[in-house]
């Protein structure tokens, strides 16, 4: 009975995923986002580990400017490969996972 008192909603349209897939730009906004978030993630490490982008280069074994590239959030491309450096040098373990969509 309480369903049938409910009133819908004649604002709710479709998601803001169902936007992005329907503009063809969901995987790129998608893969965008979550660069941004793991470059959040590494920054807030070196930050508590008070680590130089120089020295994490160093532990990493690659150039600056590759630490940089890993720091950008505006840079999209990111390998495995060197997120797993990226973890290793920084003490931590990477875990990537595929979820339901």
């Amino acid at each position: 009975m309480a369903a049938r008192l409910r009133k819908e909603n004649p604002h709710l349209g479709s998601s803001f995923d169902d936007f992005l897939d329907a503009q063809g730009i969901l995987p790129e906004v998608t893969a965008l986002a979550l660069k941004r978030v793991v470059s959040l993630q590494i920054q807030e490490i070196i930050a508590e580990q008070q680590m130089s982008k120089a020295q994490l280069a160093l532990r990493m074994h690659t150039s600056r400017a590759s630490v940089d590239r890993l720091l950008d959030p505006e840079n999209a491309s990111l390998t495995v490969a060197s997120l797993g450096k990226a973890a290793a040098a920084l003490g931590k373990k990477l875990e990537v996972r595929f979820v339901p969509a």
